[in-house]
């Protein structure tokens, strides 16, 4: 309190300098006086609450200048009673003047250092463990509060209002109602504005929500071509230190009515636009918490310890027996009359991060099951991969439906479509055998050209045989195995939902066939390659291939391929026609210029 009645003496409204002051006396004469005196030239709302407080402002300057009938006295009388309170100063003042020192310079210093003082004694008082702390800051605030339009002392307001853990619902609506008030509070201040008001947090969380869509979207389309750097090399704590997770856990602090509501906005979010890169922030945005060791959010969340039990999962891209029988616990321990928890964690299961790594475990299983001679239905972690698997692949049915129970994986998955998946592993591994032996003891059957019809069925009908297809192609690609590899490709133009047309597995397809670099000088096999979809999405990730692998390509097909890549015939799209022709006559002519530039901006506009 002491400091700030200093604050309160030291605004005097006006600065001494020498200048000329030109004022009217009661006679209408003009008198030219040649003073120390500057009238700060300030707007009225710089010093808008001086007079609620007793402090004279720039209004009552000139009004006593205009009434007086000698001005010097007025202005000496006015900056005694507003100047600094402090007998011993009055002999040093002259002192400053002799040196040359502005009185501006000098009180202007003398204010800064009051101001941060006082700032500090704020939140050394909310620090500390005085009962009466609170309101003593209540104290404070309603003797600055007035003052909170004047830019010099609105930081001090500010700091008060930030350290008061319920600040009067008075102050809150004025802060709301002031644009520029609202933008330079606190986010603590701000927090207890939202969470009364929800449309306004939406204002502030959709733009964030639109720039992380944005920036996974980004990574998709990336130029950047490789199988080591790719959609999901970011390790989870890597990712939470985006931009966007750190904002929205910065905004909701300790509030878990915020939390709340940005979980209710992802899952809306989510239902409208079926995007699953929602699903991957409600998961990041629960681990920046627990990795702030926020209890207050984590403690209440019914999914935080599955979630982060499987954060440790996909950070080593595998469960673990250990961690499988953990995950199997949380599932089974979902109590009666509390299963809409399973919409929550069938959301976090959702996350395109947690089904790459469920599936490259059920893939890693079926290799060890075939090394055994066992089948699939006999492994209780694989079963538990599927179960997960299933509920993350259902969630957008089940937040739908509003039906919260785990979807019944369909046993013919695991009785008849692995079983055909691994006979294709076992036709595959019987031709690269048979292959080593001598001339005289290979058989004269050619390597299968076609699958199972049960394979391509279930990929046709079911949602998790054909996300455990399209990983088994990748896995495939991986091995850098041409001949299975043409044999699966023409499959993929018939799956559940047009699976294989979705922008993460084109995003993983296109970096596993970089390995394959050299089979793209085979026209048949660039034929089973491009020959797909010919939605926008797969142009561009085509088109993405191109940029690295079309000095591979022969000359004649390029031409063809360019032609298939084509655009449509709209306006803004006629500069890709001339670079894709570009790019052609350039690989016709075999010049030792690369069309990358070409490329990139046929990408980034396409």
């Amino acid at each position: 309190g002491g400091l700030f009645t200093q604050l309160q003496h030291r605004k005097s409204p006006f600065y001494c300098t020498e200048r000329n002051v030109f004022e009217c006396c009661p006679h209408g004469r003009i008198f030219n006086s040649h003073v120390h005196l500057e009238v700060a030239d300030t707007k009225s709302s710089m010093f808008a609450g001086l007079p609620e407080l007793g402090i004279s402002n720039g209004e009552d300057l000139k009004e006593t200048l205009t009434n007086c009938t000698e001005p010097l006295k007025a202005i000496d009388q006015f900056q005694m009673e507003n100047g600094i309170l402090l007998p011993t100063l009055q002999s040093a003042l002259p002192f400053l003047d002799l040196h040359g020192t502005p009185r501006l310079e000098f009180h202007q210093s003398v204010f800064d250092e009051l101001r941060e003082k006082l700032m500090e004694r704020v939140a050394t008082i909310a620090e500390g463990k005085d009962e009466d702390r609170y309101g003593k800051l209540e104290e404070l605030l309603e003797k600055s509060f007035p003052l909170v339009k004047m830019p010099s002392i609105q930081p001090v307001v500010m700091q008060v209002l930030k350290h008061l853990p319920k600040v009067p619902e008075k102050k809150l609506k004025m802060v709301m109602a002031d644009k520029e008030l609202y933008k330079v509070c606190a986010v603590e201040v701000k927090r207890q504005i939202w969470q009364d008001n929800q449309a306004l947090f939406g204002d502030e969380v959709s733009p964030l929500l639109k720039q992380y869509i944005v920036e996974k979207e980004a990574a998709l389309f990336s130029s950047d071509l490789s199988i080591l750097h790719n959609f999901f090399s970011p390790s989870p704590k890597t990712r939470r230190q985006g931009e966007v997770v750190l904002k929205l856990t910065q905004m909701i602090g300790k509030n878990v009515k915020l939390y709340d509501m940005v979980l209710q906005f992802l899952r809306t979010l989510f239902l409208r636009t079926r995007n699953v890169h929602y699903c991957t922030l409600r998961a990041e945005l629960l681990m920046s918490l627990h990795d702030l060791d926020i209890s207050e959010i984590c403690s209440v969340d019914p999914c935080h310890k599955f979630t982060w039990c499987l954060d440790a999962c996909i950070r080593e891209k595998f469960v673990d027996g250990k961690r499988a029988r953990e995950l199997q616990g949380f599932l089974d321990g979902v109590k009666k009359g509390q299963e809409q928890v399973l919409g929550d964690l069938s959301m976090i299961l959702c996350d395109p991060f947690a089904c790459n790594t469920l599936v490259l475990s059920i893939i890693r299983n079926l290799q060890e099951l075939l090394s055994q001679d066992a089948l699939p239905r006999d492994s209780p972690d694989l079963m538990l991969l599927l179960r997960m698997l299933s509920l993350g692949q259902g969630a957008w049915d089940m937040i739908d439906s509003q039906v919260f129970k785990e979807p019944r994986l369909d046993l013919e998955v695991v009785t008849r479509f692995l079983p055909t998946m691994m006979s294709v592993v076992v036709d595959d591994h019987t031709f690269t055998v048979e292959q080593k032996l001598p001339s005289e003891e290979k058989s004269s059957l050619p390597y299968p050209t076609t699958l199972p019809d049960a394979f391509s069925r279930y990929l046709q009908e079911n949602r998790v045989a054909c996300e455990m297809g399209l990983y088994y192609v990748l896995h495939i690609a991986k091995l850098r195995n041409k001949n299975a590899l043409q044999r699966l490709l023409p499959a993929l133009a018939e799956t559940y939902n047009d699976m294989a047309f979705g922008d993460i597995f084109l995003h993983l397809l296109t970096g596993h066939l970089t390995l394959l670099s050299d089979e793209f000088g085979s026209e048949d096999f660039c034929s089973v390659v491009f020959d797909a979809d010919s939605s926008r999405n797969v142009h561009r990730h085509a088109l993405r291939i191109m940029l690295h692998l079309h000095h591979k390509v022969l000359p004649s097909y390029m031409e063809t391929l360019m032609k298939t890549l084509e655009p449509p015939k709209q306006v803004g799209f006629i500069s890709i026609f001339s670079l894709c022709l570009e790019m052609s006559q350039s690989c016709e002519r075999e010049s030792t210029r690369t069309p990358e530039v070409e490329l990139v901006m046929c990408i980034n506009v396409t």
